[in-house]
């Protein structure tokens, strides 16, 4: 059903895009999934301070550390984007007000990246301020270099992988399902590509975690941007496209 149908306009989009936002914030399992983001780095930048020599305190090594947890959660926060409106039973309503399921799934998307641009932020912020304490309070090197690339390069990764997390969740409907299939079937894809030596070629190309380690070296060529996004084409756009489709197609149900 339509809105043409009904006759009547759809909900604003600024309203849809705040209350996805509100989703994000509010339900149980994404306010712990926050949470976990936002205490999990200022503890890896102050445990870095404590175990790691002086002379690899630098701003680009807390970036490191800091974003590491951010490539393991934000996937999760795209996949519960769009689950949790099956596993709670939210969908009904959810779609009753808006008919519209393409504007709802773009308000969804859209509030994931802000969140996710948010968070990237934050690990920023807390990998400067871990560089400030770093040299006041253990004489660490206190090197800023970083770079307009290095931003874009970590910023590139983590919101590929958010949207990769958006489109299992779509795909799958189902939060665990779409969380084994995220971290399981890719590394089962790396492994294949190692053991295989008639792959390892076509790695490049084909498995993400492959094509993606390149980006971290802040000096990406052409052609590893080509491998990059071919990669991203098959795990991200791909069961993107799938999942939109299954969610405009299936039925929602109260209970």
């Amino acid at each position: 059903m339509s809105n043409l149908i009904t006759g009547r306009a759809g909900v604003p989009f600024g309203r849809q895009l705040r209350a996805e936002l509100r989703k994000l914030i509010d339900t149980r399992a994404g306010r712990w999934l926050l949470i976990v983001i936002f205490s999990v780095m200022p503890a890896v930048v102050a445990g870095m301070l404590i175990i790691a020599r002086p002379a690899t305190l630098t701003y680009s090594q807390f970036i490191d550390v800091t974003s590491s947890p951010e490539r393991i959660i934000l996937p999760i926060l795209g996949i519960l984007t769009v689950t949790t409106e099956w596993s709670q039973r939210t969908g009904l309503l959810t779609f009753t007000l808006e008919p519209n399921r393409r504007r709802v799934l773009l308000a969804k998307a859209t509030a994931t990246l802000l969140l996710g641009i948010a968070v990237i932020a934050v690990g920023f912020l807390s990998a400067a301020i871990g560089n400030l304490l770093g040299v006041a309070l253990r004489d660490g090197a206190g090197d800023w270099t970083f770079g307009v690339g290095g931003y874009r390069d970590i910023v590139v990764v983590l919101l590929v992988g958010l949207l990769q997390g958006l489109a299992y969740g779509m795909l799958l409907l189902g939060s665990a399902a779409a969380i084994v299939v995220y971290y399981v079937v890719p590394n089962l894809s790396s492994l294949l590509f190692t053991a295989v030596s008639g792959l390892k070629e076509a790695a490049s190309w084909l498995d993400l975690q492959k094509a993606q380690a390149a980006i971290y070296l802040h000096d990406v060529t052409a052609r590893e941007w080509a491998q990059y996004a071919t990669a991203a084409l098959i795990w991200v756009v791909l069961p993107g496209v799938l999942g939109f489709v299954r969610v405009l197609r299936s039925e929602i149900k109260s209970g």
